[in-house]
């Protein structure tokens, strides 16, 4: 496929990285001339200097032989006028990044066809929706929901609490025998292991589990966890995340915004209607603890500086605020997370990366994500007529190495998969690979 990306930063040049692994052919145009030569250094792409806007570089970029155009600069109206140039000449896929959440209000007057624009990702309101869902399950690290929440992953991390440590996960899956679950993937370390029978289950560990929804919380129950109450939450940084995070749940939950730049507060005053806006340096721990840091249920740092996150957060952990949840966006702090002793971490960049990457592949699969931190590949495949996956029972099937099933859906069905479990044409199966297989995985579905 051929695929041009407008803009280097860094949602931008993630995506190139993945998709060149994937041997699609991109073409990257930039105006920032050292974005242009980093980018030209790291990337097995075209690179060009020059505006995603002008009409002789996108002849340049052989446009008319482009399949998907990706519009992720800074600026929403370049991104706008680039889809818009696109679809006049004739590409069949438009992406756009857009920032300001007035496009996106149902209160403007906004016609994202008007501007051709098929797909439109917002990269905060991304954020900020996986902050609100693990605020609202406060015992999980990671959440995804599948196919309108019909099946959900999350991550755990395991202490010891557990009544579990050092078993294998043949003995697991007997202990569990009674709640169909399964655990598809395990960080140890800056290590990820996609599990086999044998591997034991280890403290400081952090696995991942596939199940319905409905059995989550006795899942996370039985792996020695106390359900709370999580009613109280500070947020450290007052920018668009806040905002909708803020947004989302000031109706049920006592919410404290600090932000250090006065216009920003002026803007959350006026967004929001209970939370409790704080204009103050929300690093300063005199601030932190006059405002009763140490009396909140959940702590979220989301200010655009990875070292003042993670430092605000550990502040928060050392006075004993029952959960953290950290924006990063440093691949090196990602891969060092549970290392540096943070409990759940969010990826605007990851994430935004992931929604654009399920757009372009969306005849091939129904969802893709990466996890922050994890080396492993979660993909939601759609299987084909004629694929080696379909017809036949699981365990008569030779799956690649180092990935694993962890679910089918049959239309509105769920199941975790037995060997006896035969897949059928248009079934969604959720897969978890480490990237090395994931090619391998993506020819038994095709």
């Amino acid at each position: 496929m051929n695929i041009l990306i407008i803009g280097a930063g860094d949602i931008g040049t993630m995506l190139a990285k993945r998709l060149s692994f994937e041997k699609h052919n991109i073409t990257l145009i930039e105006q920032n001339e050292k974005l242009v030569a980093l980018a030209d250094e790291q990337l097995d792409a075209i690179v060009l200097q020059g505006s995603g806007t002008s009409y002789s570089m996108l002849k340049e970029a052989q446009m008319d032989k482009t399949d998907v155009v990706a519009a992720l600069s800074d600026n929403d109206e370049v991104n706008l006028l680039a889809c818009r140039m696109a679809k006049d000449l004739g590409v069949k896929t438009t992406i756009a990044r857009v920032r300001n959440p007035e496009f996106l209000d149902q209160d403007e007057i906004f016609d994202s066809a008007s501007f051709g624009v098929d797909f439109i990702v917002q990269p905060e309101m991304i954020a900020a929706d996986a902050c609100v869902r693990l605020i609202m399950q406060e015992n999980a690290t990671d959440i995804i929901e599948f196919d309108e929440d019909e099946i959900v992953l999350f991550g755990l991390s395991i202490d010891r609490r557990t009544q579990f440590l050092d078993k294998s996960m043949i003995d697991l899956g007997k202990e569990f025998s009674d709640l169909p679950m399964r655990i598809v993937a395990l960080k140890r370390g800056a290590y990820t292991i996609v599990p086999r029978g044998t591997d034991l289950l280890l403290r400081g560990d952090q696995i991942f589990i596939v199940c319905a929804p409905g059995d989550m919380d006795n899942v996370i129950s039985r792996f020695g966890k106390e359900k709370l109450s999580m009613k109280r939450l500070m947020i450290i940084g007052g920018g668009q995340i806040a905002r909708f995070i803020a947004k989302s749940l000031e109706k049920d939950y006592k919410i404290k915004i600090i932000e250090k730049d006065e216009n920003k507060c002026r803007e959350r005053a006026e967004d929001l209607n209970k939370s409790l806006i704080i204009h103050g340096d929300g690093t300063n721990l005199d601030l932190l603890m006059y405002e009763g840091l140490q009396e909140m249920d959940e702590f979220i740092t989301v200010t655009g500086v990875d070292e003042t996150n993670i430092i605000t957060s550990l502040l928060a952990k050392h006075l004993k605020v029952p959960r953290t949840i950290t924006l990063l966006r440093k691949k090196e702090y990602l891969a060092l997370s549970k290392t540096l002793g943070l409990d759940a971490v969010v990826s605007k960049q990851q994430m935004t990366v992931n929604a654009i990457q399920k757009l372009i592949r969306r005849q091939q699969i129904a969802y893709f994500a990466e996890l922050p931190g994890v080396y492993a590949e979660i993909v939601e495949f759609i299987a084909q007529k004629g694929a080696k996956m379909v017809g036949k029972p699981l365990k008569d099937i030779k799956f690649p190495e180092n990935a694993m099933i962890g679910a089918v859906l049959s239309g509105k069905q769920a199941t975790i998969p037995k060997g006896n479990t035969v897949i059928s044409p248009g079934d969604k199966v959720i897969v978890v690979s480490l990237p090395g297989s994931i090619k391998a995985v993506e020819k038994m579905f095709s």
